[in-house]
């Protein structure tokens, strides 16, 4: 069922098929602007036999295939589909850009010695197959109701992914709905002025007014922007450094904020999350430009063009603390960078592109 439908995924895809005299082999490729992408499929059947020097030999006749079309830079991953995983894991050895299918279980495998992601495709693999998944279990229990199939394993599977920028989102509408009912106690408790640093000590407030919201409409931009992105980014550098990101990017957006009032002289009160945002929307930035200018399926220049006008917004706005914004953004910038440099995966995916 995979190979069957994954033809079709590549192909949406814009990877472009080889066809190959050995049905168990075929290889997809797409080209960007200086590089070509390849992915490696091969049909690993309990009858198939292949090996580590054969596996080898393959991919060295695939990159001598596009040099000799004048592709110096080839980016190969092999996919092993079937159902016998330790037979495909020694096949792959210490080929880092080699994935596993689970044919039968239609899951992908990626093992610490192997690349993390190979532009985006890991996102898109995995929601591939957990829509094949869910295909699976809707013929298996057809007779216990659609409605009920396959949801709980769904929201398992989102949470776990998850977990950490849905936590953030929902103590931000917590915390608004508690501040619609309490009203202004909390607000004056939990908002941000360098005034309140210097005269008071509240180191506190930097960390808590990134939780606070105005009225719905500020918390409801905020958050789906949030949503959306911080799902992308958490997923791809992981729970906990996604929670630090998020943080940093907002208290630092806050120290950017308490320096322009002294810089002004202009002292007022701000809450929102908007400077931890911005720094998620940095994240995403620097990541696509980490993979040649492209992740989950968008360029660095759309990202870019994204942030660009929500600034343009902002300084042409009133009532706007744009300098949290802006120290959200570089922070969250910087920091994605620096996680992706001490992360081990991250090393070797780099190693294995050079």
């Amino acid at each position: 069922m995979v190979m069957g439908q994954l033809e079709n995924l590549l192909t949406e895809q814009g990877f472009c098929k080889v066809p190959s005299n050995l049905p168990e082999f075929t290889f997809y490729f797409r080209r960007e602007s200086a590089y070509v992408n390849v992915l490696h499929v091969i049909d690993y059947k309990p009858e198939f036999y292949l090996t580590e020097d054969q596996y080898v030999h393959i991919k060295e006749k695939i990159l001598e295939f596009f040099r000799e079309k004048g592709y110096h830079e080839v980016h190969i991953l092999s996919l092993l589909i079937g159902s016998d995983i330790g037979k495909m894991k020694q096949l792959c050895g210490d080929d880092s850009f080699c994935w596993l299918i689970d044919s039968g279980k239609n899951r992908l495998m990626i093992y610490e010695n192997q690349a993390a992601d190979f532009y985006g495709m890991r996102g898109i693999l995995e929601n591939f197959l957990d829509h094949i998944q869910k295909i699976s279990s809707a013929e298996q229990q057809g007779a216990h109701g659609p409605e009920n199939i396959g949801h709980t394993d769904f929201k398992k599977n989102v949470f776990d992914s998850h977990w950490a920028n849905i936590l953030l989102v929902a103590v931000n509408v917590f915390l608004f709905l508690l501040c619609t009912f309490i009203g202004e106690p909390l607000y004056h408790a939990g908002d941000f002025s360098v005034m309140d640093l210097i005269q008071s000590g509240e180191w506190y407030r930097i960390f808590t007014s990134m939780f606070l919201h105005v009225n719905i409409a500020h918390l409801v931009s905020n958050m789906l922007i949030l949503y959306y992105i911080g799902n992308v980014v958490e997923k791809r550098i992981g729970h906990f450094p996604y929670l630090l990101l998020y943080f940093l990017a907002g208290s630092v957006g806050n120290i950017f904020s308490a320096g322009y009032e002294l810089l002004t002289n202009r002292y007022v009160s701000s809450i929102g999350a908007s400077g931890a945002v911005f720094g998620v929307e940095g994240a995403l930035l620097m990541l696509a430009l980490i993979y040649r200018g492209k992740f989950a399926e968008v360029t660095a220049g759309r990202i870019a063009f994204s942030i660009v006008f929500s600034l343009y917004c902002g300084f042409t706005s009133s009532n706007v603390d744009n300098a949290a914004h802006v120290g959200g953004l570089l922070m969250g910038f910087l920091t994605a960078g620096i996680i992706w440099l001490v992360t081990p995966e991250k090393k070797k995916e780099q190693k294995g592109r050079g």
